[in-house]
C-alpha cells in the first residue's frame, strides 16, 4: 500500500460522508448524540486523521488503518456497503471492528487481533470527546475499557500519540 494520495484519500472521504449522511440505518444515526446537530461522520474522519499522524508507526498499520477507521462504522450504522476496490486487509479491519454492541466487542476484543485492539482505542477516545450525553455508569465502563485498551496498545505499539490522548480524557466521573 503506498501513501494516501489526495485523491484517495478525498474519495474514501466522500464514501464515508455518504454513508453516514445520505445512507445512515436511522435518520437519527446521521447525528452525533451529544448535540443532534453535528454530522455523525466526524467521528470516522477523527479517526482516520489522528492514526495518519501516528509518527512512530510505520505505514503498513497505519495506511490501513486510516481507512478502516474511516470506514469502521458503515456496516454497522448505515445501508451503505463498502467500496468494491478496497483492499482485502481493510475489508478485513472494517469486519473486525464490527460488533453488534458495546457487550458483544468487550466480550471479544482480547481474542482479536492486536491491529483491531489498536484501531479500537481509536475509536473509543473519539467518543470520549463527546460522549457528555453518557450517564456516569456507562461513561465509567467506555473509560475502564478504554484505558484496558491504552495499556495494551503502549505495551505492544509504545507510547503513541492516541495513549496519550485517551490517558487524558478518561477519567472517571463520581
Amino acid at each position: 500500500m503506498t501513501q494516501p494520495g489526495y485523491e484517495e484519500l478525498l474519495t474514501m472521504i466522500r464514501h464515508a460522508v455518504y454513508a453516514h449522511q445520505v445512507n445512515p440505518n436511522q435518520p437519527k444515526d446521521a447525528l452525533r448524540f451529544w448535540d443532534g446537530k453535528t454530522p455523525y461522520v466526524i467521528h470516522p474522519i477523527w479517526c482516520a486523521m489522528m492514526i495518519l499522524h501516528e509518527t512512530q508507526l510505520p505505514d503498513e498499520i497505519r495506511l490501513p488503518g486510516y481507512q478502516a477507521l474511516l470506514l469502521h462504522d458503515v456496516l454497522e450504522d448505515t445501508q451503505s456497503s463498502l467500496p468494491d476496490n478496497l483492499d482485502e486487509r481493510v475489508v478485513a479491519l472494517v469486519h473486525g471492528m464490527t460488533f453488534d454492541s458495546f457487550q458483544a466487542e468487550q466480550d471479544v476484543i482480547w481474542d482479536q487481533p492486536d491491529e483491531i485492539k489498536l484501531l479500537k482505542l481509536y475509536d473509543k477516545t473519539s467518543i470520549l470527546l463527546d460522549a457528555v450525553w453518557m450517564g456516569d455508569k456507562k461513561w465509567n465502563n467506555l473509560v475502564d475499557y478504554t484505558l484496558a485498551l491504552a495499556d495494551f496498545v503502549e505495551e505492544t505499539y509504545g507510547v503513541l500519540n492516541i495513549v496519550r490522548i485517551a490517558r487524558t480524557l478518561a477519567r472517571h466521573r463520581s
